[in-house]
């Protein structure tokens, strides 16, 4: 296997979403889940997208595994890797968005990486080094009370040095509107004046093949989807990879029975919920009780098991800002957060002993509970349920899945998805 592009992604479900864009951009693409085993039986494909949940864990840990995962994929001839962050670029001064990149870029012998977490497409836009939700910037956007990384600072050369041992510079809009060759220039610039890393400006679709273009001339960049998106363009443009159709036979229907699962407490995803509330049975588990000992992912189990036969369910753990803030407050932010991820897991995993294969899972760290413990190898690329959000199929089981990043998808996503797996 000799890869065109090798991607890191710090969470399961940007990875989703970055395999998703690879694959609509013509890259043949499968996702991982982990560094893979060297006997793990690959399609050849253009690039692999390796999942990792490092985005919360201790710097040094995310770190080496994302030092793992990129002697895996530079061992198979990937020319340029990809650290996959999210568009709202989640993190806290301690990392690890900085870390990993410093690691990888001195690894990598490079001077200086292209950083930007911008998508137009999902209303994610960097300016003057500002990222933008939409119309407002992100520390004054609802992302800003995120459960587990809370952004309050909008500026990312300010949010990316307080975790970087380099300086980091900034390659402003205008520099991008003259073309790939301005920004590589920038970026020398920048490295000359000691910077290790440089926020790029993109408000544009057409801004992302530019900054695709530049971030090819070095071995090593960070962003989210939409510089996969520049870069996979760039590829093609360079003729470096012959576009493929999208994968979209990845074998005949599965049946058997559905579920739904949200860990997220993300607006959207509190909305979703709510709406799915008229399609299906849906249970909230209550985390008070949960880390109070009792069996509150046995009882949901129960409950699920009693209405499963007659159509799909949903179980949330979800909850709004308010009530979070007032769990951690008493339980410790880590100490929620973990014992919510093992309780969806041990329910996902029950679910699935119980002959759920179609299995639809909200949230980045929800889903990378559940994948870690159902112990699933590696995923094919299927049709987009909503921007940023395919269905997987497994390659080593018969098995649906759809992992949504918290942001995402519409309204009706839980009905969407299920309709999308056969």
């Amino acid at each position: 296997m000799t890869l065109a592009l090798g991607c890191i992604a710090d969470d399961y479900t940007g990875a989703s979403d970055l395999a998703n864009t690879l694959t609509k951009a013509g890259l043949r693409t499968v996702q991982t889940i982990g560094v893979p085993a060297d006997d793990l039986a690959l399609p050849e494909v253009d690039a692999v997208v390796v999942s990792l949940k490092s985005r919360s864990i201790p710097a040094e840990e995310a770190v080496a595994r994302s030092r793992e995962a990129a002697a895996w994929l530079t061992a198979r001839g990937a020319g340029h890797l990809l650290f996959k962050v999210c568009s709202t670029f989640d993190s806290t001064d301690a990392g690890n968005i900085g870390p990993v990149t410093d690691a990888l870029r001195e690894d990598a012998g490079e001077a200086i990486a292209l950083v930007t977490p911008a998508f137009p497409e999902t209303a994610r836009t960097v300016y003057l080094g500002h990222l933008f939700v939409g119309a407002v910037p992100l520390a004054e956007s609802p992302l800003k009370d995120h459960p587990l990384n809370p952004m309050r600072d909008s500026n990312l050369v300010r949010v990316l040095a307080r975790q970087s041992r380099a300086g980091v510079g900034l390659i402003d809009l205008a520099t991008v509107a003259k073309g790939g060759d301005a920004v590589s220039a920038r970026l020398d610039a920048l490295a000359r004046d000691g910077k290790g890393a440089a926020i790029a400006d993109a408000v544009l679709d057409r801004d992302l093949a530019v900054l695709g273009a530049a971030a090819l001339t070095r071995k090593i960049s960070t962003g989210a989807s939409g510089l996969g998106l520049g870069l996979a363009r760039a590829l093609v443009a360079a003729g470096r990879v012959a576009p493929a159709a999208a994968d979209t036979d990845l074998g005949g229907p599965i049946g058997g029975r559905a579920a739904c699962l949200a860990g997220s407490c993300s607006q959207a995803t509190l909305g979703q919920i709510a709406r799915a509330e008229a399609a299906m049975p849906v249970r909230r588990l209550d985390p008070a009780r949960l880390l109070a000992g009792e069996d509150e992912a046995g009882a949901a189990l129960a409950w699920a098991m009693e209405r499963i036969g007659d159509g799909p369910v949903l179980m949330a753990s979800s909850a709004g800002p308010e009530d979070v803030a007032a769990v951690q407050a008493r339980y410790g932010r880590d100490a929620a957060g973990h014992a919510i991820e093992a309780a969806m897991a041990r329910i996902a995993e029950g679910l699935v002993t119980h002959g759920v294969r179609r299995l639809v899972v909200a949230g980045g760290e929800t889903s990378g509970a559940v994948v870690d413990r159902l112990g699933l190898p590696a995923f094919r690329v299927g049709p987009e349920i909503a921007a940023g959000v395919p269905v997987l199929r497994t390659t080593d089981r018969d098995m649906w899945l759809a992992l949504k990043s918290g942001n995402f998808g519409g309204p009706d996503f839980f009905a969407d998805a299920l309709t999308l797996m056969p």
